[in-house]
């Protein structure tokens, strides 16, 4: 306070007159001609018969220009603002906090920390190991802060050295003055208001304020307000409302303080009030989630019209360790509440719950707190720019509106994609039960598979919608199927299950890259696959898979159709007509009724019969190689001993590719790649592109380096002699052709092997 510099003030009075000095001085409770009374020294009193004297010695004190300097001095440490505020700058630096999850990064820190202290103490140039290892460290750092859990989401929030409210009040504001008190007897040192300017327009602040060490966070309650920190914050609302300041607040609390003395002093209705009145306020109101809002009392100075979130800020109506406890009966399962809850910035602003997400550096707000308050500042300024704009009356609408459609739905009107995800799916099936009969279904495919080959004869366009409507209704008629095979082999549990795992795992990390996971599913599969054989409709979903299969070839072929394509698809056809003919279809009935009528020994113990059906087979063959012949093919017989040739040479060239993935370092750059894939997502940014890029060239030219050995050339030269010579014992006159037919099955055969790794 400033200091007057006065001579001792002298008093005198007559008694008689009833003018005492006591009556003096409770006349002069604010100051004694000017003077504060707390200015006064120790007062001096002489009294006499008929008078009497006071005098008052002036106490030195160091002078404030408050609360402005005219002549600031920019060297002052803590900054020009320090005399404004009990808040000080810290005497001692905070100590660094190390999170579990960022226990590898430290690993990484420790290391350049230790090859930088060899440098110094050795005089050797480790640059190139230090710019690698730092390198590796920022990667690693930018994988692990662009791919954080909400669980560890919350733990940033918490973190000691993350910036408080006056922090970032210090470093956006230009001028800023502290206002204290309730006006009810007490001063709640949890919510700190006051008036501050940015680019020359006043705004009034208010906001929670935690310690940053253990002695101001007990000071400050740990930024848990009472119902005067309420109260106070109520007042700066009117008093910001009165004059036509624009209101910012800043949250960042569990929640209110929940003691005995709290609730006694009316905790409950001094947050009800708050809500009230922010609702009426007739200038714009920001509110922006600093670390945690906990429930009623972050929400006491939320009504805002508009909220936003730094980027690993949280905000809950109960904390993940309160829920855990209540539905799990444990607070170790607070990592999965705080997935349920939805309590980060990202998700909220899916909801429409925030109005926008603020970034924060890597390593979170306390890497570099001067720049996240730097963009606080322009979230502000945009915020607001936008807000002042409005009139009182689109104001106030614009703020209860934006509560007012939170969580609400109207019937008639279609659900938002965004919302119906988070829906409860229905329990009934999805697929209906199937109508169609089997023969219906399959005419209907064999008459889209007819115009789809008269229309690539035509060059016309192919009936799509009605080939689409097909496709969707085999494929419902395969999701049905597939279901009744499940549910009578007694696994539809188990397929359910392993649904509700990949769904989590994709909410966690939008990706499958979990091993164990994958061996789950790889495990349910190939149980699946290896009983589905035994269900009672097995041969029905059989017959339609099939018919599925032809119809995607059809189309693939009407797509792409080449002469080749053209030609087996005449020849199928040609081969349809000679098995529908009715003499032959009246041979094969026939044939089929003895058969039957033969009894359980069947053909082998009939020789006749046995007969009968060669005869027959032999004529469908002769009439199909005519057929052939039609079309200018040759039937050429096929050579035994090069057939199994060819097979061991298969067989020993996958052996050869396998041992050559196993035994180099090609399996490790295989699973670099699956781990960098799965980092990188479904939308991977340009550094994880170019990685995967340069691992997949990698991995092609190992590959074609080994298979391109000289063991298998030398191979597969020997291979082509031998095919040669076989197909030349077994038919003369078709040496070339069939020798070319077999060496071109060799390299169709090794560049399958190819593809295939």
């Amino acid at each position: 306070m400033a200091s007057v510099a006065q001579s001792p003030v002298s008093f005198t009075g007559n008694l008689a007159s009833k003018s005492t000095a006591s009556d003096l001085l409770k006349s002069s409770i604010n100051g004694a001609c000017g003077l504060p009374l707390r200015a006064l020294g120790k007062a001096q009193l002489g009294a006499k018969r008929r008078d009497f004297a006071i005098s008052a010695r002036v106490r030195k004190v160091k002078k404030h220009d408050y609360p402005w300097p005219e002549d600031p001095d920019p060297n002052v440490k803590g900054g020009v603002l320090t005399h404004l505020s009990p808040f000080k700058p810290l005497k001692e630096k905070q100590k660094p906090v190390t999170l579990d999850f960022e226990k590898p990064l430290m690993d990484l820190q420790k290391k350049i920390i230790d090859v930088q202290k060899m440098a110094n103490e050795t005089g050797l140039d480790f640059s190139d190991q230090i710019i690698s290892l730092e390198n590796k460290y920022q990667k690693a750092l930018k994988d692990l802060y662009t791919h954080l859990t909400p669980i560890q989401r919350v733990n940033i929030a918490r973190h000691p050295n993350r910036p408080t409210f006056l922090d970032h009040i210090f470093n956006i504001t230009e001028k800023f003055v502290e206002l204290h008190g309730d006006r009810a007897g007490y001063d709640d040192p949890a919510v700190v208001t006051g008036l501050g300017t940015i680019n020359g327009r006043s705004y009034m602040f208010m906001g929670h304020q935690k310690g940053r060490n253990t002695k101001e966070n007990i000071k400050r309650n740990f930024g848990m307000p009472t119902p005067h920190g309420y109260r106070k914050a109520l007042r700066m609302m009117y008093y910001a409302d009165h004059h036509g300041f624009p209101i910012v607040t800043f949250i960042d609390t569990p929640g209110a303080y929940a003691d005995v003395k709290s609730e006694e002093l009316g905790q409950g209705e001094a947050i009800a009030h708050n809500l009230r009145t922010m609702f009426g306020l007739k200038v714009p109101i920001v509110s922006i989630v600093i670390g945690e809002g906990g429930s009623g009392g972050a929400l006491a100075i939320g009504c805002a019209n508009k909220l936003l979130m730094l980027e690993n800020a949280v905000f809950y109506v109960a904390s993940p360790e309160a829920c855990a406890a209540i539905l799990w009966k444990s607070a170790k399962a607070s990592p999965k509440a705080a997935e349920k809850l939805k309590i980060t910035a990202t998700e909220l602003t899916k909801l429409q719950i925030a109005d926008g997400v603020i970034p924060e550096p890597l390593g979170g707000a306390h890497a570099d707190p001067y720049w996240t308050s730097q963009q606080i500042k322009t979230a502000i300024v945009e915020s607001m720019d936008e807000l002042v704009k409005m009139d009182t009356e689109t104001l106030l609408k614009h703020r209860a509106q934006k509560f007012r459609k939170l969580g609400g739905f109207q019937e008639g009107i279609p659900i938002d994609p965004k919302r119906k995800v988070n829906m409860k799916k229905k329990e009934q099936p999805l697929v209906p039960i199937s109508k169609t009969s089997e023969v219906e279904l399959r005419n209907e495919v064999e008459r889209v598979k007819q115009q789809i080959l008269e229309a690539s004869k035509s060059s016309t366009g192919a009936p799509a919608t009605r080939l689409k409507e097909v496709i969707e209704k085999l494929k419902r008629e395969l999701d049905y199927e597939y279901d009744e095979a499940a549910k009578a082999l007694g696994m539809d549990g188990k397929i359910l299950m392993m649904r509700e795992e990949i769904a989590k795992a994709r909410n966690v990390n939008d990706q499958l890259a979990h091993p164990a996971l994958k061996e789950k599913i790889e495990q349910l599969k190939d149980e699946f696959d290896k009983n589905l054989p035994t269900a009672p409709n097995y041969s029905s979903l059989k017959s339609k898979l099939n018919m599925l299969k032809a119809l995607s070839k059809a189309l693939n072929l009407r797509k792409k159709s080449t002469p080749k394509d053209e030609l087996k698809i005449e020849i199928n056809k040609r081969f349809n007509e000679l098995v529908d003919r009715p003499d032959v279809k009246q041979k094969i009935e026939t044939l089929k009724a003895e058969i039957v009528n033969s009894g359980v020994s069947g053909i082998g113990a009939n020789p006749e019969l046995k007969e009968k059906v060669q005869k027959l087979s032999r004529e469908l063959d002769s009439e199909f190689m005519d057929v052939l012949k039609s079309f200018g093919l040759q039937v050429v017989p096929s050579a035994p001993a090069a057939m199994v040739k060819i097979d061991a040479f298969e067989e020993g060239v996958s052996m050869i590719i396998d041992d050559f993935v196993n035994s180099s370092d090609l399996k490790d750059k295989i699973e670099t790649l699956k781990a960098e894939v799965g980092k990188a997502g479904n939308t991977p940014d340009g550094d994880s592109k170019s990685k995967i890029q340069a691992l997949e060239t990698e991995i092609k030219q190992a590959i074609i380096e080994g298979i391109s050995s000289p063991e298998l050339k030398e191979k597969h030269e020997r291979l082509a002699t031998e095919v040669l010579e076989a197909t030349k014992s077994s038919v003369e006159s078709t040496t070339d052709d069939q020798s070319k037919l077999d060496e071109s099955r060799v390299n169709v055969s090794l560049e399958a092997n190819r593809s295939f790794i």
